[in-house]
Parts: structure tokens; C-alpha cells; sequence
């Protein structure tokens, strides 16, 4: 099976978390015979950072795109408690919450629709 898969390693402890089920997921693909295909995108304050946007749509479109989207932890103290962000980490979370499973995809999750 050839899998491809969307890596969001967000913020904080988030990419230390992402690196390590990476590293899981590349072994259990090594040890069932399966390929593992990968690419990383912004999420959360570091996506702000880059584009203005905790959820750009290069992100959104790689995780349409993708069999799975392995998702890291989100958020930034320089956002906590801003009365004046008008933009915040937490919104890419949100964003990513709009995407839905088709049920042509039944088959590939265990997943109740």
C-alpha cells in the first residue's frame, strides 16, 4: 500500500511530538511492506508567522490531497491572552475540522460516517 500523508507539525511541542509518530510510521510501513510518501505544511502560529493565515490554503489543499493528515499541537504564548490578536493559532485547528470524510472513502477508514 502506498500512503500519503499530510504532516502539520504546528507549534510548541508540536514538532517534537510529529518527528517521533513520523518515526513510528516509517517503521510500521517498513515492517508491513507499505511506502510512505510525506510533506510538511504550516498550521497555527507558525503558519501565521509565514503567511498572516493560521491555516493557509497551500495547507488546506495538501490535506485534501492526502490519504491522512498527522496533526501536532498548536499554539503560541505571544497569542495567549492578546486582547489584540485578531488572528490566533487555535483558528487553524478549527479550519482544519471543516474538512469531512466521503463516504467513497468508507472502505479506507475505520471510522463510523
Amino acid at each position: 500500500m502506498k500512503l500519503h500523508i499530510a504532516v502539520l507539525p504546528g507549534d510548541g511541542i508540536g514538532p517534537e511530538v510529529v518527528e517521533q509518530a513520523l518515526n513510528v510510521t516509517k517503521a510500521v510501513c517498513e515492517k508491513f511492506g507499505h511506502s510512505l510518501e510525506y510533506q510538511t505544511a504550516p498550521v497555527g502560529a507558525c503558519a501565521i508567522e509565514e503567511t498572516g493565515l493560521p491555516y493557509p490554503d497551500s495547507t488546506h489543499e495538501l490535506c485534501m490531497r492526502s490519504d491522512a493528515v498527522l496533526f501536532g499541537a498548536i499554539g503560541s504564548p505571544q497569542y495567549d491572552n492578546n486582547p489584540n490578536a485578531t488572528v490566533r493559532p487555535e483558528q487553524g485547528l478549527l479550519a482544519i475540522r471543516t474538512i469531512r470524510k466521503y463516504s467513497s472513502h468508507n472502505h479506507l477508514s475505520r471510522i463510523d460516517s
